[in-house]
């Protein structure tokens, strides 16, 4: 009888504490219907502004809540939000919700510029696959704790014209025989891009003797030892690369305009589907095919986060998790959408659920899981602005 009381009690209580859950994310929805969040992400995408465009208009027409995009760049939002702290805004500050990963997030972890742990609160986080995706919980070596909701996987891919190139190099030391065998015709977007500082650290992986040192920050490393072999291939590469290596492109889509244009012969890209997005939107010939280096090549997961002084907090919280449900993440890894892989597990997912992605139509540029099984984990954060600087002092012009 006793035991039976106890079970009672602890059912009784499982059920409130569900029950409260769910009137708390009710009182959250209540609270953001009205309001309006400044949605700060790069813009440097035309699918990407659209899928936006799109987000916004079902988080208007569902939730009553006004998004809007803010096209900015990650560090300059950690900046802003550094100095409405240091001026003592607390609150109303100009940032709702930031698209963000790595530096930029440990950045804003340790200045306590972000949010209290609240990606728990939300329902579709139910579905994210914590388990087979241990980057949606470590970005750049930095503990999630909560702090940023997932929003897609990333990888490293090269992409070529097979009309031009019949077999791609798979390796930096290949690709320094094939730019040498192939001058001007191989360059890669200059840092501090994204791009540009994700091919360094591609390249410092492969060339220097013990890569498990990049899991640790710099501190206590012997830094110049590390990142020699990676600045003699540079030289190297510089001698034969496109402009001879004394202009180099600003970023990623740059260089598929150089691809299409042929004027270089490998382009470069953190999405495994874009090369089969920009064939789909015309920007490329569909003679184009993605492949990655045979050791492997970066992955990570990109975020949304709130900062602590958000004025529209419970509005981003709402925009967080429509971006997380299977409806938007299916649209999302659509190639002719945007070709962004989810972060969710689909055996969380219902049937129909699966079924959304099971029809996503892919094409030949498109790499299947196996191909793009081999992830090796981002360095420590604290190599980013190592390598950054180092390459200005050494190549900046």
């Amino acid at each position: 009888m006793k035991r039976k009381v106890i079970l009672g009690v602890l059912l009784s209580a499982w059920m409130a504490g569900l029950a409260n859950a769910q009137v708390s994310w009710d009182e959250t929805l209540e609270r953001a219907r009205g309001q309006e969040v400044y949605f700060n992400a790069w813009g440097g995408s035309e699918a990407i502004n659209d899928y936006i465009l799109w987000a916004a208009d079902e988080v208007r027409q569902r939730y009553g809540i006004r998004l809007e995009h803010v096209k900015a760049d990650a560090g300059d939002v950690v900046s802003r939000v550094l100095a409405e702290k240091a001026a003592g805004r607390t609150n109303n500050g100009t940032v709702d919700l930031v698209w963000i990963n790595g530096e930029n997030f440990a950045a804003m972890k340790e200045q306590g510029l972000l949010r209290e742990p609240w990606t728990q609160q939300l329902p579709n986080y139910r579905y994210v696959d914590e388990e087979n995706k241990p980057t949606v919980l470590m970005d750049f070596s930095t503990p999630v704790d909560h702090m940023e909701a997932p929003w897609g996987m990333a990888q490293l891919v090269f992409m070529y014209d097979s009309r031009r190139v019949s077999q791609p190099p798979r390796s930096m030391t290949e690709m320094l025989t094939f730019a040498q065998s192939n001058p001007g015709r191989v360059t890669y977007p200059a840092p501090p891009s994204f791009f540009g500082t994700t091919f360094l650290k591609q390249a410092l992986y492969e060339l220097t003797p013990d890569p498990s040192v990049l899991a640790r920050s710099t501190d206590g490393v012997d830094v110049a030892m590390v990142t020699q072999p990676l600045w003699d291939f540079l030289d190297d590469l510089h001698a034969v690369a496109w402009q001879n290596g004394r202009t180099f492109p600003g970023d990623a889509p740059e260089m598929k305009q150089l691809l299409n244009d042929g004027a270089v012969l490998i382009s470069l890209s953190f999405n495994p589907n874009d090369a089969a997005n920009a064939i789909a939107l015309g920007e490329l010939p569909p003679t184009v095919r993605t492949y990655v280096h045979s050791g492997g090549t970066i992955g990570n997961t990109h975020f949304v986060a709130i900062p602590f002084n958000a004025r529209a907090s419970e509005a981003a919280m709402v925009v967080a998790n429509f971006l997380l449900s299977p409806e938007a993440q299916a649209r999302k890894a659509d190639p002719a959408i945007w070709g962004d892989p989810t972060v969710l597990s689909l055996e969380k997912m219902t049937m129909e659920q699966q079924r959304w992605f099971a029809d996503i139509e892919v094409g030949p540029a498109t790499l299947t899981s196996e191909e793009l099984a081999a992830v090796l984990p981002e360095p420590h954060a604290s190599w980013v602005s190592f390598l950054e600087q180092e390459w200005q002092n050494r190549y900046a012009r």
